[in-house]
């Protein structure tokens, strides 16, 4: 088989790339390795409202939440200002919302279809080998968008990406629950939930909730899913309110928590995603990197096809997401990586410092929107924070000194 783009992956990423690429009138292929789009579950589905609506996702496909209220062992922070500001998202719904949009574009969609491997050939990449059905065989293309999330396989075969070092690992039930605040995020730090991360509830509304834990690794071999079953029978902190659960599913997942990949295109290949590193390492979210950036690969994709495909035809794409995201992420990396470390006393004083933050403020720091003005805003208004991250980029700079 031949196309023009060949997207690998059928998230959310590979989705909205296949969506322009097919609308931009390019031939394109999206490959799922398993029977239908977002058939296992690996996120909490976590974003934002103001991602949501610019997306134009029907409020039928996510839960709005208003409130954020973050626990230590010893201490709760509840904020909010009433305005709906995050969302938990219907998994599968919104996944498959997204491909059928792709399908309307004139993308052809691919379920059952794993890429094995690139194909290579003069040190471009010009598509993928598959199985299908057992049966090997290829799929030719000028542009090949690596979407395939954390295992990044096509990009890795290619040579032109590695293992991730530093990634989360996180297990979460989906439940119904006598007693759910439909509004409320919870977000549980310390090392009663998770030695190197943290725990979570995101209700999904009514009665339903998911239930998770997320463990950073190298930081912590410990499993989630122990820790989690840990928590649930002992009714520990927030957990127990929730009563008696049914689980009604059970998700597990990696995400990349190296911070984003110097290099996401190559000569015929692009890596959108978690492929790319694009993930929030603060709430460990990228679901509106992947929709916005896999949009920006599809029209780069369907851009270079009038020329040749080049590394260099390719590269507004890159530029693209690290002029709008590049130096947030690298900050927000710095302040996880100081995360991990703390013990449960220096994580009540973590919460007295959040507990400072306005509701706009809070939004912009869990979002990772770190631009000149929410910093110079931070300096004036919360200079202890400001101080701790000023330490923080001076010792960062330090060690890049003395390499």
């Amino acid at each position: 088989m031949e196309c023009d783009v060949l997207v690998v992956g059928g998230g959310p990423a590979g989705s909205c790339a296949a969506r322009e690429a097919a609308a931009a009138g390019a031939r394109t292929v999206l490959i799922e390795r398993e029977d239908s789009i977002a058939q296992t579950v690996r996120t909490s589905g976590v974003t934002w409202m103001r991602d949501v609506r610019e997306f134009g996702m029907p409020r039928s496909l996510y839960n709005p939440v208003s409130r954020f209220a973050f626990c230590s062992p010893s201490k709760t922070v509840v904020a909010g200002d009433g305005r709906e500001r995050a969302a938990v998202l219907d998994v599968r719904g919104a996944y498959r919302w997204l491909a059928d949009a792709a399908q309307r574009s004139g993308a052809q969609i691919l379920t059952s279809t794993a890429a094995t491997g690139a194909l290579v050939s003069g040190g471009r990449v010009r598509g993928a080998s598959v199985s299908r059905g057992g049966k090997a065989s290829e799929i030719r293309a000028r542009v090949t968008v690596d979407a395939g999330g954390f295992a990044r396989v096509l990009s890795r075969s290619a040579g032109a990406a590695r293992r991730w070092a530093r990634f989360g690992a996180g297990a979460e039930y989906e439940v119904e629950a006598e007693s759910v605040e439909s509004d409320t995020w919870y977000l549980m730090v310390g090392r009663r939930y998770s030695p190197a991360g943290y725990a979570w509830i995101f209700p999904l509304g009514g009665r339903r909730a998911r239930v998770g834990v997320g463990v950073g690794r190298p930081e912590s071999g410990e499993d989630p899913r122990r820790i989690l079953d840990g928590l649930i029978s002992e009714g520990a902190g927030p957990v127990g309110d929730l009563g008696r659960l049914t689980k009604t599913e059970y998700h597990y997942g990696l995400i990349p928590n190296d911070g984003p990949a110097g290099r996401t295109v190559g000569d015929g290949l692009i890596m959108v995603g978690d492929a790319a590193g694009h993930a929030n390492p603060l709430v460990l979210e990228g679901i509106r990197y992947a929709v916005r950036f896999g949009a920006a690969a599809g029209r780069a994709a369907a851009a270079a096809l009038g020329g040749d495909c080049s590394a260099r035809a390719l590269a507004p794409y890159e530029k693209e997401w690290k002029r709008s995201v590049g130096s947030s992420l690298r900050r927000a990396g710095r302040i996880q990586s100081r995360w991990i470390g703390l013990d449960d006393a220096q994580w009540d004083a973590e919460l007295d410092s959040i507990s400072e933050l306005g509701a706009d403020e809070l939004e912009s720091f869990m979002r990772a929107d770190f631009g000149f003005s929410s910093a110079a805003r931070a300096a004036v208004r919360h200079p202890r924070l400001a101080a701790r991250e000023l330490a923080g980029r001076l010792s960062g700079l330090g060690k890049s000194r003395s390499r």
